[in-house]
């Protein structure tokens, strides 16, 4: 279902009051494909933000997947609601960014021959056990900055070659979705150099394919595209489009980003003294810092974004994805929300849990995880349980910030941004008292999407002043309440060690 979704925050302006040019943004994300036009500053353009919803298919076993086919449709509609004739002339750029580590084969006829792997698909546990018997896991970290883990791609294409020989075969090019969707709309191939990061195959220090690993784990390096910095977009596009598109004629396309990347840009965590926190469907924590690190924590992965910054960091399955299950079992108390579970003392009757529903990445990196919930008594009640629930999760985040830390020790403050920290803000004092650090919410809605237009309005409009997001009041940390969470925090790493040693 395709919604119009009216934006009535007072960051926001009408077309008439725009600064131009226009930037027409897109974020495909876990639960739907989003857009909307922004202008010079980086404000969103009042009653052009449009929503496709979408949900992945998963099971058990580990799947997550979608149709590519169904994404490229959504972003269709999207532009077609969006780039009407009345902004011929004024959108100068397109601006894509997707969920990360997504992996799509496509024969020579530029058709998708598998679905579209997401993230969160854990099934190629096996097969990434089996790489690390022949591939110096540590050697490999500090060479592409990540792990061998499900969620990037060495595990994943080993498992299609083992799993699905004649599918491995028919592929012509391995891809990501944003490519895809590029591919299929514009004819045109490209990969953003942070997103071939983010697959767990580029280079970090050369910002090219590592041809090595690709030799290793039974791939090409023709079958990937050239990787593309942020400044450089699309120019030759198909006459076609303004047909279709008319506000898009004479419009740039950058190549897709990740969605990690978009956050940091729209919260304003654009150097190494500011830690982007992030909560919604999955979640995260980043700070870009200049250059390539020297070294990575074992914990932590290192992104590189473009020629003169990478990006440092850890990032969680389950975050929104443990509210939406924690939803699905408990009724909320009468005349009142969930959120309000969080707003008293911690509790003894909480119980303590791994929250490890699909699989784990920072800081353990463990693809078969799941979760776990220990010190459950008789007056554990429907509100204990909720909150020890995301208790858990707070402190999934306190071992990435430890490890963040070594890597970037000039951090001065910590934005949060994502849906979780608007529809749980009692939560994000548990989250500040946890970690023991104040925390700035961003208020906006969609600073992902947002981010994704700034990165373009780098190019198109280097000189305009860019608006300063509308921000919340500082969390800070219940003093009253660190301590127990330091205990607790204690325990829930031995609960760690002692089911996954």
């Amino acid at each position: 279902m395709l919604v119009n979704q009216l934006m009535a925050e007072s960051f926001a302006v009408s077309l008439d009051r725009a600064v131009g040019p226009l930037v027409l943004s897109l974020d495909v994300g876990s639960t739907g494909t989003r857009g909307g036009l922004f202008d010079a500053t980086g404000r969103p353009i009042l009653k052009t933000r449009i929503k496709v919803d979408h949900a992945f298919r998963s099971n058990t076993a580990g799947r997550s997947e979608i149709s590519p086919d169904q994404i490229v449709h959504e972003v269709a509609a999207v532009l077609d609601a969006i780039a009407g004739p009345q902004y011929a002339g004024l959108i100068r750029g397109v601006a894509m960014d997707t969920f990360a580590s997504s992996l799509i084969g496509v024969d020579e006829d530029h058709a998708a021959v598998t679905p579209c792997y997401t993230y969160a698909d854990s099934r190629s546990a096996p097969q990434v056990e089996q790489l690390r018997k022949v591939l110096d896991e540590e050697e490999l970290q500090q060479r592409t900055g990540t792990r061998l883990h499900t969620s990037y791609l060495p595990g994943r294409l080993r498992w299609i070659q083992n799993t699905q020989p004649d599918t491995f075969e028919l592929v012509r090019s391995w891809m990501s979705l944003g490519e895809y969707i590029y591919l299929r709309l514009l004819g045109v191939r490209g990969v953003a150099v942070s997103a071939a990061a983010w697959s767990g195959l580029l280079d970090r220090r050369t910002g090219e394919w590592d041809d090595e690993l690709l030799t290793r784990i039974g791939v090409r390096p023709d079958q990937f595209a050239p990787p593309r910095n942020p400044d450089d977009p699309f120019t030759k596009l198909p006459k076609r489009l303004p047909r279709r598109w008319p506000g898009l004629a004479g419009a740039v396309w950058f190549a897709a980003i990740p969605d990690g990347f978009a956050a940091n840009l729209g919260s304003g965590a654009l150097d190494e003294h500011k830690m982007a926190f992030s909560a919604s469907t999955s979640g995260a924590l980043r700070v870009m810092v200049p250059g390539v690190p020297d070294h990575i924590p074992a914990g932590l992965w290192c992104y590189r974004i473009d020629a003169d910054r990478s990006m440092v960091g850890g990032a969680l399955n389950d975050v929104g994805a443990v509210v939406s299950w924690l939803d699905a079992l408990t009724a909320p108390p009468f005349r009142g929300s969930r959120d309000d579970w969080f707003a008293g003392p911690p509790r003894d009757a909480s119980p303590l849990m791994l929250p490890f529903l699909t699989g784990e990445r920072s800081t353990g990196w463990r693809g078969d995880a799941r979760a776990v919930i220990a010190e459950i008594t008789s007056n554990t009640d429907v509100s204990a349980f909720y909150r020890g629930a995301m208790e858990g999760v707070a402190m999934s985040y306190r071992r990435v910030v430890e490890e963040l830390e070594t890597v970037a020790p000039g951090v001065e403050r910590i934005v949060a941004a994502g849906g979780i920290t608007q529809l749980m803000p009692n939560w994000m004092t548990v989250v500040a008292s946890v970690l023991d650090k104040p925390v700035f919410p961003i208020t906006m809605k969609r600073s992902t999407l947002r981010g994704t237009a700034l990165l373009a309005l780098d190019t198109l409009a280097p000189t305009v002043a860019r608006a300063e997001p509308e921000a919340g009041e500082l969390i800070v940390p219940n003093s009253r309440w660190v301590a127990e969470y330091n205990r607790r925090y204690q325990r829930y790493l031995a609960l760690y060690t002692e089911v996954f040693p």
